[in-house]
């Protein structure tokens, strides 16, 4: 007997919904480590603390658009009695050379360019006589640079503190500083940073690949004509997006018919950029010969630890479960309910944890909160399961969405949280205090 055989038996233990969890958070592994450049690396896991070499920004500048000055020859400068500096020359973003304001001097500067040696703050080009009427860049232009380095004279109607309209070198971030801990998720914001410090790669942990494939002869692709008994495949667009959602990089595979050839000959084509594997539909109890089959027998099954097990939950929505790895990479593969509201909600307490794990995050589960249950009347569950209802969440009170139907798909759609009852209760009074896993 195979490996894979001697590990389909789950079906002989009801499990519980935190030891199926702890099966999965056990065996799968985070993705080894990549360095990729900096936009391929856009929410991936940071591996490592990221040291800043140089200080940002790495030199003081200017905030404004106006003159670089010495306070004392703006002290008391008022529109009656304005400071005349002599203009001895530009300073623009990116220059290397600025000329040197001494006393009684005055140098145009541009937003962002170094502050020249001499000057102690900048005035605002609309605190001056550059160019009345006119826009600040174009007040700027106004005056050019004559061959002898200066440019004439400008009146500065208003005083300046020392450091005005400066930007510091090091106010954003100083060399050595921490600029990333190990473990950040590299959004936008992070990807600038890293780029504004000069990392053009960063080694991260790549974005799994996760493959969903639904099955079910009855579905049909949207957009497409239904025909008698059929019914559109959205449980594969869902858990999709879920993926995505979550992290990883997905890859929706259009549904397979109910053949166990078929099904394990799509399956094997997908290991190749699969980091994780998600099926839904087939595990209910009519379907298992065909799932177990199919699955028992992808790639090398005769690798040690290989196969599916395929398990009833003390849960409610998503009893029939399956777990297990597949193909000589031991890929590891979920199998959800087919159900909609089944197969989402499985994928928000195994899958996506899953996913988390891979990407190697600390903290893999969705937020829990306490909040407060209002609905019409109590709400019933069945004994010895725990139980996830729809619901909406705001300002620390939850209200049911829909049933407890599977098959509630609107229902679903307007929910941002799951209501817990727990398995001793069959019983929850509106005005009750309920555990809430929010989703979003």
């Amino acid at each position: 007997m195979s490996n894979a055989a001697t590990r389909t038996t789950g079906q002989e233990r009801l499990w519980s919904v935190d030891d199926h969890l702890e099966d999965i958070l056990t065996t799968v592994r985070p993705l080894e480590p990549i360095e990729l450049q900096l936009l391929d690396a856009q929410g991936c896991v940071l591996l490592e603390d990221v040291t800043v070499p140089v200080s940002l920004p790495p030199f003081d500048n200017s905030s404004m658009d106006g003159y670089a000055v010495r306070v004392a020859d703006v002290a008391g400068a008022s529109e009656e009695f304005p400071a005349v500096l002599t203009v001895v020359g530009d300073v623009a973003a990116g220059q290397a050379d600025q000329p040197y304001v001494g006393p009684g001097q005055a140098a145009r500067i541009m937003t962002g360019a170094p502050l020249p040696p001499g000057a102690e703050a900048v005035v605002p080009v609309e605190w001056t006589d550059g160019g009345l009427g006119e826009g600040p860049v174009s007040r700027m232009r106004a005056h050019s640079t004559s061959p002898e380095g200066s440019s004439g004279q400008v009146h500065v109607h208003r005083p300046a503190e020392a450091r005005a309209h400066v930007r510091a070198k090091g106010s954003d971030v100083k060399a050595g500083d921490r600029a990333l801990e190990a473990g950040t998720v590299l959004g936008p914001p992070q990807i600038g940073l890293l780029a504004a410090i000069g990392r053009g790669t960063v080694r991260v942990r790549p974005r799994p690949r996760v493959v969903v494939l639904s099955t079910g002869s009855e579905l049909v692709q949207p957009d497409e004509e239904l025909g008698t008994g059929q019914i559109y495949d959205s449980n594969s667009f869902a858990l999709c997006a879920a993926a995505r959602d979550a992290g990883a990089i997905a890859y929706r595979v259009g549904a397979v018919a109910d053949d166990a050839e078929t099904l394990r000959s799509t399956v094997e084509d997908q290991l190749v950029r699969a980091d994780l594997m998600v099926t839904t539909g087939g595990v209910s109890v009519g379907a298992y010969d065909v799932v177990k089959e199919a699955l028992s027998s992808v790639g090398d099954e005769d690798e040690e630890g290989g196969g599916i097990d395929f398990r009833t939950l003390a849960m409610q929505p998503g009893k029939p479960q399956g777990f297990g790895s597949i193909g000589p990479e031991h890929t590891p593969l979920l199998a959800l309910p087919g159900n909609p509201v089944s197969s989402y909600v499985s994928f928000e307490l195994f899958v996506r944890p899953a996913i988390r794990a891979l990407m190697g995050l600390p903290d893999v589960h969705r937020p829990t909160i306490r909040a407060k249950l209002s609905a019409d009347k109590a709400l019933t569950s069945p004994k010895g399961r725990r139980q996830y209802l729809r619901g909406t969440y705001a300002d620390g009170t939850v209200t049911p969405v829909g049933g407890a139907g599977s098959h509630l798909v609107a229902a679903l759609a307007h929910a941002d949280a799951l209501i817990v009852v727990p398995e001793q209760d069959t019983s929850v009074e509106p005005g009750t205090e309920v555990e809430v896993v929010v989703l979003g």
